[in-house]
């Protein structure tokens, strides 16, 4: 079954379009965003958080989270970060890619974009973003991805390799925290090739961690489907949060996988771009979290 990609009502937003091959199916939003609201196997859950009391509004003054997938600026920062995305936005059909593109943002001179190409078989998924700069001078910044997972799963990222003293005597990696980071909180699960975290309704304290690796990877297991984002970091480049390439956020309600592009300086109608590629996997049950079983289950699947 080759690729399609229909206009279709969603959540109460008239204006969606739904992508779609014989396995999987994403929505982009046509109504606010550049926003991807939905993406999951056929007939079955979306691995993205939607908050329903946003869902088939639009028009909004303020930022609002509403879920799915996003991109941003880093750092972050008021207001630029957090600036609306909720008017509508250019719906642009290409074969098998949609193209939707924001209006330029009145308070912050940036033109946001997100590509989408899903392939024609399997659960493979390239998502563009891209900033645009229209003001008359250089703006500096980083392309930041954050994908809201809905609750109740893990995410699990992957560390650079591994090596032994006194083999491997420079540093492989930062971890960098938050202010409200703390690291007796139950949710994480450190092993030594990976980094877990928990999504925990119960759990309403805010936690966060960041860290670098060139092939930089976020996954998240929610009911034994298995979400995977990947893109390339460049170690000869500076990164946002003191060298981060990925970082993960929960608290009770969701939690992040974020990607990150390095700062740039984007010259007056230049634009940065950042890539993701993403796959979904199922039926995948995991014994336990151990680096052994990670390994069993996580490597085949990184490319």
């Amino acid at each position: 079954m080759p690729v399609q990609i229909q206009k279709t009502a969603y959540a109460g937003w008239p204006n969606c379009y739904r992508i779609s091959n014989s396995e999987v199916d994403l929505i982009v939003t046509g109504d606010i965003g550049p926003r991807i609201m939905r993406y999951g196997f056929i007939g079955e859950q979306n691995l993205f958080k939607e908050y329903p009391e946003t869902l088939g509004q639009s028009g909004e003054p303020e930022w609002i989270i509403r879920g799915g997938h996003r991109i941003w600026t880093a750092p972050e920062q008021q207001p630029r970060t957090y600036a609306p995305d909720n008017s509508p936005v250019a719906i642009e059909i290409a074969g098998n890619t949609l193209i939707a593109t924001q209006p330029v943002e009145p308070t912050t001179g940036i033109e946001k974009k997100i590509i989408v190409d899903l392939e024609p078989s399997g659960a493979q998924v390239r998502v563009t973003h891209q900033l645009r700069n229209t003001l008359a001078w250089t703006i500096e910044l980083a392309p930041w991805a954050l994908s809201i997972m809905a609750q109740n799963g893990i995410a699990i990222t992957g560390f650079p390799p591994r090596g032994k003293h006194p083999d491997v005597l420079p540093p492989s990696n930062p971890l960098v925290m938050w202010a409200f980071t703390d690291l007796t909180d139950p949710r994480w699960t450190f092993t030594r090739k990976y980094l877990l975290l928990r999504q925990d309704p119960h759990s309403p304290e805010p936690t966060k961690l960041g860290h670098f690796n060139p092939h930089t990877w976020g996954a998240y297991l929610l009911n034994g489907h298995l979400f995977l984002k990947q893109t390339y970091a460049d170690p000869t480049k500076t990164y946002p949060d003191m060298g981060c390439s990925f970082e993960t956020f929960t608290r009770h309600d969701m939690l992040e996988l974020e990607t990150l592009g390095p700062l740039q300086n984007v010259e007056p109608g230049a634009f940065a771009e950042h890539i993701e590629y993403w796959s979904l996997h199922k039926p995948l049950p995991f014994v336990n979290y151990s680096d052994t079983e990670l390994d069993r289950l996580i490597l085949p699947l990184l490319e």
